[in-house]
């Protein structure tokens, strides 16, 4: 894969720490704001990119890269990654992939037509423990329960508070728990289950945004709740509850460190399969195998698995407006 990143910030810097480990991906280019350019340079240098962009329209016509990392703050995603398909390059996009399903669907059917590559950028469907948790359901019996929850208390929310408001806590700019948190959640269960019957969301609300929610999504037989906080704090783990036994992963949703299998409140087995120690290596190993062997039909199944993520999202936000 020859690959032009677009963005500086912190999840760019955090990919780029394991550059090293993945030869098979080619850093051809770094885009962004004139702004950041001594940021850019600064990472072009240390990780032996080749060539850093401020234009990002100028970057897409350079023929030395196929395939574009957009990782620009939510509400930017679709205009990017609508602008790189247009160019004919494959796209792997960071979560959220769009800020409503319809835009989703737009870059769907574009990629399609273009017969290129999009994909999401969320980690937990590629690593290993979360593929082992998938093969372990069936043990546990009847699935009655999961419980998620990603809390943590926000570096920016005393300076939300006093008005100072970051994307992060932008509603028109895809900020919120729902989509900077709670998204990790939606991914970790619909991965699981699939599609649910109905959505719930019940926000607590501040200028505007979601600093907090509860998210309930309602299968035939079970039930899921997803709650996600950026102005409070809680123990960060997933739980999942069968008949028999249950699954607790205490870590984050989108990095699955480890997970304990129990029984009767017992733990029976502690495992630990991830291959690296970081989250997002086998995302992006993946990425590369799938474009390089064009594997459309692998695409297409990681579609169809954020196509229903981003209409749990839609409903979401839809069943929050009709209360209003």
């Amino acid at each position: 894969m020859k690959l032009a990143i677009i963005g500086s910030g912190k999840i760019v810097q955090d990919f780029l720490t394991i550059t090293k480990d993945l030869p098979q991906i080619e850093l051809e280019a770094i885009v962004g704001t004139k702004r950041s350019k001594e940021t850019l340079e600064e990472l072009q240098k240390k990780y032996g990119i080749k060539n850093c962009f401020t234009d990002y329209e100028q970057c897409l016509r350079e023929d030395t890269f196929d395939t574009v990392y957009v990782a620009v703050p939510n509400h930017l995603h679709f205009s990017f990654t609508k602008k790189a398909l247009l160019a004919g390059k494959n796209v792997i996009c960071e979560k959220p992939f769009t800020t409503d399903y319809q835009q989703f669907l737009e870059l769907k059917h574009l990629a399609e037509s273009k017969q290129k590559f999009l994909l999401e950028a969320i980690t937990n469907q590629y690593l290993e423990n979360y593929l082992e948790i998938k093969k372990q359901l069936s043990s546990l019996g009847e699935i009655k329960l999961i419980e998620c929850n990603y809390s943590q208390y926000s570096s920016r929310y005393d300076a939300f508070k006093n008005g100072e408001i970051a994307p992060a806590f932008d509603a028109q700019k895809g900020g919120g728990a729902l989509m900077d948190l709670n998204i990790y959640n939606v991914h970790f269960v619909v991965g699981l289950l699939g599609k649910p019957l109905e959505v719930y969301y019940f926000p607590h609300m501040e200028k505007e945004v979601d600093t907090s929610g509860i998210l309930v999504l309602q299968y035939k037989e079970y039930q899921a709740v997803c709650i996600a906080a950026k102005n409070s704090d809680a123990p960060v783990r997933s739980v999942i509850q069968g008949e028999n036994r249950s699954i607790v992963v205490d870590s984050p949703a989108n990095v699955l460190t480890s997970f304990g299998i129990y029984q009767k409140n017992q733990l029976l087995e502690t495992i630990s399969a991830n291959s690296h120690a970081h989250r997002m290596y086998q995302e992006f190993a993946m990425f590369d195998q799938m474009i390089q062997s064009k594997d459309f039909f692998a695409m297409q199944k990681q579609l169809k698995h954020s196509e229903t993520v981003m209409w749990v999202i839609d409903q979401a936000k839809l069943s929050t407006k009709s209360r209003n």
